[in-house]
């Protein structure tokens, strides 16, 4: 809500220049119409009424007065307060289908290319208040961690909590992951339905082929953004467990099937994308955030408190006080 004050006529403060005009003119006349007289003494024209002619220029202060509050009136003084309310009209849902394989520990990205997408992610999260999200987790196999749900704490904090774990099948089912974010999304009435699919690897496990996986979002008339995470050349990555149960690390070369990302992306309408650094990631979902916008209908209030009135009335009210004590007082003096 924001109130402001305002003049919807304010060409009249112009007449503003009458009034000294008025006032010299009122002095030119109150001189010419001053006779003077020389005489030795003015003792036998006192009188106990000589204030009331000193005052007599009260009554054109007052006329002054009263078409000063006249113009102001005219000028027309108001307040303005506006108010405004959004409405979302059409909504977007949207599935993320992250890859969580043991490759998703790599240290190309800081710290690690997981938690990387993660920070990136929550920030993509939190610029899309009027949309319905959901979390897929795969790799080996894949699983809905958060469906469809415009709580975006909800989101949040699942996707917060999501970490790399043996309890899944090791390996990168990017047929699996799309079609469990398919079937999230296959009955849903948004005016748009988005798949972000996000992986660092190859197809290499799964019941499901990616293009069949892709052939469905299709029939359900989603769209699927794919990203392609990873540097370019050689990254620092898991090969092996130590005696402690800690990952040993070496340099492997990055491997992403893009051609496979390229044309799941093209057959649903959406694009492929390749993240080969933190701020290049953060660029992608600044794309995507802009690709895919929420209707939103605003409705703007507003309203007007007229405040000329208390001015015109004070202007009758000084006008009527000068007539009075023109015919009462002054009467004589006139």
């Amino acid at each position: 809500m924001g109130s402001n004050f305002e003049f919807v006529n304010p060409q009249f403060f112009w007449l503003f220049l009458l009034l000294p005009v008025l006032v010299l003119w009122y002095l030119w006349k109150r001189k010419q119409q001053t006779a003077s007289l020389k005489i030795s003494s003015v003792s036998g024209f006192k009188s106990g009424k000589n204030w009331l002619a000193r005052l007599k220029p009260l009554l054109f202060a007052l006329r002054l007065l009263a078409l000063s509050a006249l113009i102001i009136a005219m000028a027309r003084p108001r307040t303005v307060d506006e108010s405004t309310k959004t409405k979302t009209t059409r909504g977007i849902d949207i599935v993320m289908a992250i890859d969580v394989s043991a490759s998703m520990l790599a240290r190309d990205l800081k710290p690690n290319r997981l938690e990387a997408l993660k920070t990136v992610a929550a920030r993509f999260i939190n610029a899309r208040p009027n949309d319905r999200i959901g979390l897929v987790e795969y790799a080996g196999e894949s699983y809905t961690r958060t469906p469809l749900t415009s709580d975006k704490t909800i989101v949040l904090s699942s996707l917060k909590n999501i970490t790399y774990n043996t309890t899944i099948e090791g390996g990168t089912a990017i047929g699996s992951g799309l079609a469990t974010a398919v079937n999230r999304l296959k009955e849903s009435r948004a005016k748009s339905k988005v798949i972000i699919l996000l992986t660092d690897g190859v197809n290499n496990t799964g019941f499901i082929d990616p293009k069949i996986a892709s052939e469905l979002a299709v029939e359900f008339g989603i769209k699927v953004y794919t990203i392609g995470l990873g540097s370019n050349g050689m990254a620092m990555s898991p090969i092996g467990i130590r005696p402690d149960g800690g990952f040993q690390y070496g340099n492997v070369q990055v491997e992403i099937d893009e051609a496979l990302l390229k044309e799941i992306a093209e057959k649903t309408g959406g694009q492929y994308f390749r993240a080969t650094s933190t701020t290049k990631l953060e660029q992608i979902y600044e794309e995507i955030n802009k690709l895919e916008k929420t209707d939103i209908e605003e409705f703007k209030y507003t309203h007007y408190d007229e405040m000329f009135r208390p001015w015109a009335i004070f202007a009758l009210i000084l006008v009527g006080f000068e007539f009075l004590l023109r015919i009462t007082i002054f009467k004589g003096f006139l």
